[in-house]
């Protein structure tokens, strides 16, 4: 009979006193990128390490007593233990970049909140689905190797994401195993009595929802993840954070109110627990942690404010970055649902239900009724906002400009920060160690390193990227194995999998999640085609590709099966792979092993995209469509641009055009620089392009780099906004909503009375001045309530639209007995060609993050 248990836990071992320091070591997850500390649990057992899947905790786990006490009795490993501990906490301790940063005078906050509803540090803590959770991990990890004070907040999912397999017809199939967080580097947060933590949000009906708070230490940065699988919530509300994106509109619901209003809680207890600095910042990656900002409007109200006051005392510190250029991306669910969980009984103190849903409402031209939208209301209730890559913040500022009407695209208040990766984390360790060997040590953030990459010797560097990638060929071989197995096949039919790939042959890799913007299969429009470039005679083409779809995306299942069933085929399966279950583990092997990195997405449906990045990291050279981060740092010498079929309005007909250019490039463009070699064996071209791309890109894909970006653009700005507010017991907060309150109610009386000109001939030349005098109705306002401005620039002859425009503000001259009041101030001529300018009337106050913040403007 077999025999289960009715039960499982995960028994946590007791380390001897003299190894103690393991257990610190196992559970700080700077081990996932800092190869010594990875290297002296390696030591402890390769294979074993190997077999645990380079897991720390798992590793001592399954070391008996007497193993251990064997280690304790080490005294050569002892002292190892000793430096990685030392060098560990001195890594904790020392003065890092932020921490100058701040001395150079800088408003620099004490500690800034990151929300994110997925995290991708490392495998061993499967609590990521793509990009979002990619990014959010690799956040975290510079902004510890900077000594930025940030504190991450997330949820705990008892079963992940899902782990990918195949069906014997190439089907995706998931399944879900189940995390023991005692099994994995997670501490459980408790109180000074030992009892867990315990959060609670109120649900309908007089229910609640209860939840433990785990913490991961990843590096300097503490990660808290609300777990609700907790004794005192029924089986519903034990399941809310049991799968990533899983279960329907309510149960998303659910998390995201457990994610934003729990994960407040959960702060504000770790500040009592642990004496952390209560955070100045909070940063909100998409609208799923949107509800932070409602909870920290109640928090305000029971304080003292107003609800208009807590608004703008919320929003001045709060930082939200929107990920996707796809409305289907964005949270939208029903005001009644939102309403049911939020409203009547349900009201969080001090918000009422109107005011609530007007903040998530689609009130602008294409919106929809009855509808609450995160993405709308994260942007209403951010004082400052971002789009993930120059192009992004294009699209988004075209996306969400019915939130600012009346302005120019370029006025809607959302910047751009362009997307980083964590160098340690997906630079293999050979890759650093060339670097090392004739660059010397040294940080990354260093330029002066990636300008003398071009000294390495070629010959080395081929070397390395031809180890790299049989690396990539004997995993793929691997896991080719292992899948086929899984679909059925016996070994006897297994034997051509030995000879699949070839660590000689120019590898492109292309993995990535399977919505259809990413047109997985576009590389399968010509079949015959693609068949051609695999087994052309001389230089021929392997792929190794891997991606899941959404469980609930048929649509993207069905890619994946269209692509499956073409490596299948005998004719070409020993140059085309689909590896299923891509992460981070497959990663490490597939950016790596690869010579270039293909992408190629619906423009400009790419917010970002930084899986190329890591790639470029290893070595790899990029062929890509101009999209996302693509679209602003390819030079023509680091790679190749897919050319698009803008304006092309059938689907079809646009994919077949970027199809056959995709072919064209590899065949006549990226294959022949591959393949052309010297006498000493070495593609001298390619090297130079492969020298050019880390040199010039290495410093600008780093994740340093936007961690920086986002401490000097948004963090640091958003405390000093945050301390104007709140200072003086929040009278910036009062001062702000009262003038608001006035400008709203006047605004619809402002108007641009008339407006007179002088100071040019009758035919200008560069040079002249303008003088313009502006009488504006104020309706009671003060003149100073207002910025009065004039805007010049070139005229349109048919419709006398202004471009490429500037504006100048006014200054206030006098006010007359009828309400007038007249500005006035001179402007220079300088461009040829029709010049053409107009008068406009925007709110000022100091305390205004931009002059559109209000989406308010008057129009002569």
């Amino acid at each position: 009979m077999r025999v289960k248990a009715i039960r499982r836990f995960s028994v946590r071992t007791v380390l001897p006193e003299p190894i103690a320091a393991l257990g610190e070591l196992a559970t700080n997850l700077r081990w996932s990128w800092y190869a010594p500390t990875r290297e002296l649990f390696a030591g402890i057992d390769p294979d074993r390490w190997a077999a645990a899947r380079q897991d720390p905790v798992r590793l001592l786990s399954e070391l008996s007593a007497s193993e251990l006490d064997e280690l304790a009795a080490d005294e050569s490993f002892v002292a190892r233990v000793g430096a990685a501990k030392a060098d560990l906490d001195d890594y904790l301790q020392a003065r890092r970049w932020y921490q100058e940063h701040a001395d150079g005078g800088a408003q620099s906050p004490a500690s800034i909140a990151y929300f994110s509803p997925e995290y991708g540090i490392t495998e061993v803590l499967p609590q990521y689905s793509g990009g979002l959770g990619i990014l959010a991990g690799d956040h975290l990890k510079a902004a510890s190797d900077l000594g930025v004070p940030i504190v991450g907040v997330g949820l705990f999912y008892k079963t992940g994401y899902f782990k990918q397999s195949l069906g014997p017809d190439g089907w995706q199939r998931e399944d879900y195993p189940v995390l023991d967080p005692h099994g994995l580097p997670l501490s459980l947060v408790t109180e000074p009595d030992g009892s867990p933590l315990l959060i609670t949000v109120d649900m309908p009906g007089e229910h609640s929802l209860h939840a433990h708070v785990w913490r991961a230490q990843v590096g300097r940065v503490p990660l808290l993840l609300l777990d609700s699988d907790v004794p005192g919530n029924d089986d519903a509300m034990r399941q809310v954070t049991n799968r990533l994106y899983g279960g329907g509109g309510e149960q998303r619901l659910q998390q995201e109110l457990l994610l934003g209003i729990g994960g407040i809680r959960a702060l504000r207890a770790w500040s009592r627990l642990t004496g952390a600095a209560e955070p100045e910042v909070y940063h909100t990656n998409e609208g799923h942690a949107g509800f932070l900002g409602i909870e920290r409007i109640s928090e305000l109200t029971q304080q003292g404010m107003s609800f208009d006051e807590a608004l703008e005392a919320a929003r001045a510190g709060t930082v939200f970055t929107t990920h996707t250029p796809v409305p289907a991306g964005i949270d939208r669910f029903d005001a009644s649902l939102v309403e049911l969980y939020l409203g009547g009984a349900q009201e969080l103190p001090g918000v009422p239900t109107e005011r609530l849903l007007q903040l998530g409402a689609e009130t602008y031209e294409g919106g929809a009724s009855g509808i609450f939208n995160m993405a709308v209301m994260g942007l209403r209730i951010a004082g400052r906002a971002n789009g993930v890559s120059q192009l992004h913040g294009v699209v988004s500022r075209e996306m969400f400009d019915g939130l600012w009407p009346g302005f120019d695209k370029v006025e809607v208040p959302i910047a751009s920060i362009t997307n980083g990766v964590h160098a340690p984390t997906w630079v293999d360790d050979r890759v650093f160690g060339l670097a090392r060997e004739h660059l010397g040590g040294g940080d990354l953030d260093v330029s002066e390193k990636w300008d003398e990459i071009g000294t390495v010797p070629g010959s080395e560097v081929w070397a390395t990227k031809r180890e790299l990638r049989a690396d990539l060929v004997t995993e793929a071989r691997r896991r080719l194995r292992n899948s086929w197995r899984n679909r059925g096949a016996s070994e006897a039919e297994l034997g051509w999998t030995e000879s699949v790939l070839d660590p000689d042959v120019l590898t492109i890799g292309f993995a990535r999640r399977v919505p259809t913007y990413k047109r997985l299969t576009l590389m399968l429009r010509d079949p015959e085609r693609l068949k051609s470039l695999l087994n052309h005679p001389e230089r021929p083409v392997q792929l190794v590709i891997a991606g899941k779809s959404h469980p609930a995306d048929e649509t993207g299942k069905q890619l994946i099966q269209q692509m499956v069933r073409f490596a299948d085929d005998p004719e070409v399966r020993d140059r085309i792979v689909f590896l299923p279950n891509y992460d981070i583990a497959m990663a490490r092997h597939l950016y790596p092993g690869c010579d270039v990195w293909l992408n190629n997405p619906l423009r400009p449906f790419e917010a970002c995209g930084t899986s190329g990045m890591k790639a470029a990291l290893n070595g790899a050279l990029n062929l890509s469509i101009l999209d996302g981060w693509w679209d602003e740092w390819f030079d023509g010498e680091n790679g190749w641009a897919i050319p698009t079929a803008d304006g092309v309005e059938d689907p079809d007909r646009r994919d077949d055009i970027e199809a056959a250019a995709l072919y064209d490039l590899i065949e006549k463009r990226v294959a022949p620089i591959f393949y052309d070699t010297d006498e000493d064996g070495l593609p001298q071209r390619w090297l130079e392009m492969l020298s050019h791309t880390l040199s010039t890109l290495g410093p600008k894909v780093l994740a340093t780099r936007m961690v920086r970006d986002y401490t000097e653009r948004l963090y640091t700005p958003a405390a000093s906004a945050n301390a104007a507010v709140m200072g003086d017991g929040g009278s910036g907060a009062r001062d702000l909503a009262e003038y608001k309150a006035r400008i709203r109610q006047a605004w619809p009386s402002i108007s641009v009375d008339h407006v007179e000109a002088s100071g040019v001939s009758d035919s200008p030349q560069v040079g002249e001045t303008l003088t313009v005098d502006a009488y504006v109705l104020l309706d009671g306002l003060e003149p100073a309530d207002v910025d009065v401005q004039v805007v010049t620039g070139t005229a349109a002859i048919d419709s006398d639209d202004i471009s490429d425009w500037s504006a100048h503000s006014l200054d206030f001259v006098e006010s007359y007995s009828d309400g007038k009041s007249r500005y006035s101030g001179q402007v220079q001529i300088g461009r040829t060609g029709q010049f053409g300018y107009t008068v406009r009337v925007l709110p000022r106050h100091e305390l205004l993050e931009f002059p559109s913040s209000m989406g308010l403007v008057a129009n002569a």
